[in-house]
């Protein structure tokens, strides 16, 4: 038997959500050849939708964005004028 697994993050940042998005396609672009099905939008917000077929796939990848889009908002703080 297998069970799906799925996540659903929302981010909102402000002024910063676009470059947030920005880096997350770019990180999503170089390494397509993931284990897990990731879906990223943009509206007034950041959707990102994870779909795995093992809990420790869904995990791996939900730290691995979560750490990019924390990397991103303080990389864009650091350079803030």
């Amino acid at each position: 038997m297998t069970l799906n697994y799925s996540a659903e993050i929302e981010i909102l940042a402000d002024k910063k959500t676009k470059s947030i998005f920005d880096s997350l396609q770019t990180d999503k672009k170089f390494y397509s050849e993931n284990q897990t099905k990731t879906k990223i939008s943009l509206d007034k917000k950041i959707t990102i939708l994870i779909d795995a077929q093992e809990l420790s796939h869904l995990r791996a990848n939900l730290n691995s964005t979560l750490r990019l889009v924390q990397t991103s908002n303080d990389s864009i703080e650091s350079v803030k004028i």
